[in-house]
């Protein structure tokens, strides 16, 4: 049995189903990202979107008003998921596209979960999703 929440269709055991993006292909590898906050990935030329799963804190001015935003620092948050994604190809699958039209992107920099990692290192919330990091990265 599955459950649909926000577009994206879960099992009932949390691990969701990916869909293809909409080009056909959901895989793709991304070189030299651009990070501007915690939550956000720029495949320069490729693709851009949000990390899935995640709320990092919002740079200073972008949080609407009306919105509970993350609390934390916005620059540290930004600065971390640079450091995990420097140096290294990043590979990136799109899962669905939100309300914004922004593509949600399971990302990993080697055998690292960028979600995960940015949760599991303090720097942003579980949040729009059903993200499952276990002990590890």
């Amino acid at each position: 049995m599955s459950l649909c929440v926000f577009g994206t269709v879960f099992l009932w055991d949390g691990v969701p189903l990916a869909a293809p993006s909409p080009d056909g292909g959901s895989t793709f590898t991304c070189s030299a990202p651009y990070v501007h906050d915690g939550d956000n990935i720029n495949c320069r030329g490729i693709r851009r979107g949000r990390l899935y799963g995640i709320d990092a804190p919002e740079m200073p001015g972008a949080c609407r008003p009306g919105r509970r935003c993350t609390p934390g620092d916005p620059y540290a948050s930004r600065d971390h998921l640079r450091s995990l994604v420097a140096g290294d190809n990043v590979r990136c699958e799109q899962l669905e596209t939100d309300h914004y039209g922004r593509a949600i992107l399971q990302c990993w920099s080697g055998s690292i979960n960028l979600s995960c990692a940015q949760v599991n290192a303090g720097h942003a919330v579980k949040r729009y999703g059903w993200l499952r990091c276990g002990d590890a990265s």
